[in-house]
């Protein structure tokens, strides 16, 4: 067999710190404690595959040509655009508060035309209301109020770096992984997106749907809720798609917040997003009490969001009271939202093959 020629500069480097040794039979070039990235540098591959020094090989091995290809690969392999996380900061989280500083610092003026920050009433309904209704809220908080439901106007944009790392943020405080993912794709289905574009999914809440989820994954007294209602959403029996279900929720939470249930608490906190946030949190949890103790399943799930509706903004505050005393018993590793039973079985069929009727489904909303 011809000896394959380097370079003389290259030869010098094998020299100083690679032996190139020949197997038993002699018959075969075999390169010892050459690193796998030197290969391509010393044009080793380039070199059994094809003419070196007027010499062409009667053979070519599959295995090298395969191998060529993967090296050549190599160099033009890059980053997808528009799909991936930003560039600039890959595979950085993103902070609730980060992200809700992006929309009050961006124009949405356009979003903030559409929304109708209260229920118009009419006849006995307004004088009923009047009477024996929840307290408006204060004049002072209404900027943020618009704000949140001026959110919930908003889509998802995937060109927006901050769109993209919210999502990403998501995807990974919920499956533990820790690098990014494609923006589209089936990966979603498995987080309880019914397509593998989330953005087709947040009809009625908007951006703020996923807000409300990046609010649950980066907050540390909620993350461990939130992992086990998702722990929930994936039972071999009680699945139920764990995002969209996520975004019904949002959608109760707008309609309370227009409808004026949440105006007692503001006035009483002075403040209208932390007060939505942990309305949003205590109505999931309350769900997920519900859809674990009496055994729902996802043929349950329009009826089980109606009545979830109802007693979230008759009892708002009792919700409240309720996830404050389960997060300080959580704190303390004394309660478990999921307790001892176990949630993970055979895998759940994906949810696109599932048949999920959404409060936001039932009664379309034209806010």
């Amino acid at each position: 067999m011809p000896d394959v020629q380097f370079p003389r500069d290259e030869g010098e480097r094998m020299s100083a710190g690679y032996s190139p040794s020949y197997d038993n039979d002699k018959s075969v070039l075999a390169f010892r404690g050459i690193p796998i990235s030197e290969l391509k540098n010393h044009g080793i591959l380039q070199a059994l595959t094809t003419e070196a020094n007027e010499w062409e090989p009667r053979v070519v091995s599959t295995e090298v040509v395969r191998a060529q290809e993967e090296w050549e690969a190599v160099d033009t392999i890059q980053p997808e655009t528009g799909s991936q996380a930003n560039s600039e900061q890959p595979g950085q989280l993103i902070s609730f508060s980060e992200a809700l500083q992006h929309f009050q610092t961006v124009d949405l003026s356009s979003f903030k035309k559409r929304i109708q920050p209260t229920i118009r009433r009419t006849g006995l309904a307004a004088l009923r209301h009047y009477l024996f209704g929840p307290p408006k809220l204060h004049q002072g908080l209404r900027e943020e109020r618009d704000l949140v439901l001026t959110i919930a106007q908003c889509g998802l944009d995937s060109q927006d770096p901050v769109h993209g790392r919210v999502l990403q943020t998501i995807y990974k405080k919920l499956t533990g992984s820790k690098f990014d993912c494609a923006l589209h794709g089936d990966h979603w289905e498995d987080l309880g997106f019914q397509g593998a574009n989330p953005a087709t999914d947040l009809r009625g809440a908007g951006f703020l749907a996923l807000l409300h989820l990046l609010y649950l994954v980066m907050d540390s007294k909620t993350l461990l809720m939130a992992q086990e209602i998702f722990r929930l959403s994936r039972h071999h029996i009680q699945q139920f798609p764990f995002c969209l279900m996520s975004v019904n929720i949002t959608h109760i939470a707008i309609q309370a917040l227009r409808e004026e249930c949440l105006s007692r608490e503001c006035n009483r906190q002075q403040k209208v997003i932390p007060v939505v946030n942990s309305f949003y949190a205590a109505t999931f949890l309350h769900l997920a009490h519900v859809w674990r103790t009496q055994r729902k399943t996802i043929s349950d799930s329009s009826f089980v969001l109606k009545d979830l509706e109802v007693l979230a903004k008759k009892s708002p505050r009792r919700l409240l009271k309720t996830l404050e005393l389960y997060l300080a018993r959580v704190s303390k590793g004394q309660a478990s939202l999921l307790g001892a039973q176990k949630c993970c079985g055979p895998e759940a069929p994906p949810f696109k093959d599932l048949t999920f009727t959404g409060r936001s489904d039932l009664q379309p909303h034209s806010s």
